[in-house]
């Protein structure tokens, strides 16, 4: 793991401000800076893991808990009508951060594919 701290990180220790819409033990979510819907949350893991491709077998509990909060997340935030969930996972596949993280995004109809 590299000494810098990536922005999600330093947002989790409060360095950063962000629009929190949930904190729990296991995890953060807040509005994305740079949305690309009109609803655009990120949903990330308190533990450190760099990508998708980083989950551990023993980290089952923690990606189900991030998938139960964007369940309750898209209800509160309205998204009745339908939601995407997005994980880049490495360059190739988009990522910009390398701490995981889930896009929640809606609030109008979403196109496929979606680039």
């Amino acid at each position: 793991m590299s000494a810098e701290k990536t922005i999600f990180k330093r947002i989790i220790d409060k360095e950063i401000p962000a629009d929190i819409v949930h904190e729990d033990d296991l995890c953060l979510a807040f509005h994305d800076v740079s949305p690309q819907a009109p609803t655009h949350v990120l949903v990330i893991p308190r533990k450190e893991i760099a990508s998708l491709a980083e989950v551990q077998d023993e980290d089952a509990a923690l990606i189900g808990h991030l998938f139960a909060v964007i369940r309750k997340l898209a209800e509160e935030l309205g998204l009745a009508d339908g939601y995407r969930t997005v994980i880049n996972c490495g360059s190739d596949g988009g990522q910009s951060v390398g701490h995981l993280h889930i896009h929640l995004l809606g609030g109008r109809a979403l196109t496929w594919p979606p680039g």
